[in-house]
């Protein structure tokens, strides 16, 4: 009897965000500035992300790039299972529209809008968005919904911007340097909110940070240095954001 050798079957298991080899180039007269540099890193459905790295890092084109805010040089970006770095401008505004909330350092609401109206400004262009007042009310901003960014604290301001973000229910949250403008306990009263909405929706969350002390609360670290991947890390136990100190 001839004996038929078993077949090796290789299956592909696509991650939930996916950099290939991912590079960003920015020309300047005659000098070609490398901003990314064959970046390579995957991270899951549901996980909340700390990517972090001195400034210049190249933290924040990553995070152009994922959002479909910038273009890639080169290399493959995709998210749950579509390449972004394919699309066309016009598939880019569908895709900063509907699949993308963002989180900023400086809360970018609109001043003559109340709470209330600046994320009914969010939920008016979404296909699936939540309630405002439900959002707001689950940021713990149900009595300050009327109010004006200008009669908020900045914690506040953050917190509308980050409901949001959320009452669109995006596919991912990318949020720079959220905690940036803010005092310390308001920063980490910041960091736990995102991370119990991570938790609480399900939503994939992106943190974009200098601050390497927030890392031991995420599920994957990845490590930015010179515009390359210097290192990721998995995190069995992450750290409540209460017990975070920086």
């Amino acid at each position: 009897m001839i004996e038929i050798p078993a077949k090796i079957i290789y299956i592909y298991f696509m991650a939930y965000v996916e950099f290939r080899d991912v590079c960003k180039y920015y020309t300047l007269g005659e000098t070609r500035i490398c901003a990314a540099d064959s970046m390579t890193f995957d991270v899951e459905k549901g996980e909340f992300c700390v990517i972090t790295g001195p400034s210049g890092a190249g933290k924040t084109t990553l995070l152009n790039m994922l959002g479909g805010m910038d273009s890639c040089s080169g290399g493959k970006i995709r998210l749950d299972g579509r390449e972004i770095s394919a699309f066309n401008e016009s598939q880019l505004t569908d895709y900063r529209r509907y699949d993308v909330g963002f989180v900023f350092q400086f809360y970018n609401l609109i001043q003559n809008l109340t709470a209330l109206e600046n994320v009914e400004l969010a939920t008016d262009i979404s296909r699936d968005s939540s309630d405002p007042a439900e959002v707001l009310a689950s940021v713990e901003l149900a009595d300050r919904m009327n109010n004006f960014p200008a009669q908020l604290s900045g914690g506040e301001q953050q917190r509308v911007s980050i409901a949001r973000a959320l009452a669109k229910n995006p596919k991912i949250l990318l949020c720079d340097e959220p905690t940036g403008a803010l005092d310390y306990n308001t920063g980490k009263h910041i960091l736990r909110l995102l991370w119990d909405s991570c938790r609480k929706t399900g939503k994939t969350i992106i943190v974009i940070t200098h601050n390497q002390a927030i890392s031991p609360m995420a599920d994957r670290i990845i490590r930015i240095k010179n515009g390359r991947i210097a290192g990721t890390e998995l995190n069995a136990k992450p750290v409540d954001a209460g017990m975070i100190e920086w």
